[in-house]
């Protein structure tokens, strides 16, 4: 098994079928990935969703909401692959994403992981803007070495937000992300983003300033 592509949700039913079809539409041979779905306590329609896929995906239940970072965790836990990456559950990718991603891998057994350029787009999937992975980082459509993961500990459950932060700090102390100038990952922009939450944006900023000793912008 090469890859574990993990999809996370929690309540975000309306986008999951999208989402897994670009997993299950991957010009990598099928044989070569598995893709985890786990749902972090959701109350609307995701098990339904999944129930669809069958034996397409690889469930992971949680009962009550967890928050993210103990989702990815759970879903990290349970790969096969050699290399893992994680797709939002209201987001989609490309169909060459894991078949590249990965090459570069084999390819360059010095690099720890890569990440891509992304396109983010509306509610009805139009482009609005290519952006680069190198230069404004996203915590998804990064493909990392596993046992690199686990080698730092996973994502720190203590993060509600900005745990993608946290694990790239961490990770790039030892370790290298390159960026592959192609935009293979799809970000759907819409009012429940995360990062739309201000106010606890602002909280896990400061958490994560303090755990790392960085200095506060002004």
């Amino acid at each position: 098994m090469q890859v574990s592509v993990i999809i996370t949700c929690h309540n975000y039913a309306r986008y999951l079928s999208r989402a897994i079809r670009s997993a299950l539409n991957q010009s990598l041979d099928r044989k070569e990935y598995e893709i985890i779905v786990v749902d972090d306590g959701s109350t609307d329609e995701t098990r339904s969703v999944m129930k669809t896929y069958g034996n397409n995906i690889r469930p992971v239940f949680l009962d009550e909401n967890q928050g993210l970072a103990k989702a990815r965790n759970e879903g990290i836990k349970s790969a096969l692959g050699r290399f893992v990456i994680n797709l939002d559950a209201d987001d989609y990718i490309d169909e060459n994403l894991l078949f590249i991603e990965s090459v570069f891998l084999n390819s360059n057994p010095s690099w720890d992981a890569v990440s891509c350029d992304y396109i983010l787009v509306d509610e009805n999937e139009k482009h609005l803007e290519r952006i680069s992975g190198r230069d404004k980082h996203i915590a998804c459509g990064v493909m990392f070495r596993t046992d690199l993961l686990f080698e730092i500990g996973l994502y720190d459950e203590k993060f509600k937000m900005r745990e993608d932060e946290d694990l790239r700090i961490r990770f790039e102390k030892n370790h290298t992300i390159y960026n592959i100038d192609l935009p293979l990952y799809r970000y759907r922009k819409h009012d429940n983003n995360m990062t739309n939450n201000k106010k606890g944006m602002t909280k896990y900023k400061k958490y994560l300033d303090t755990k790392h000793k960085r200095p506060r912008k002004k």
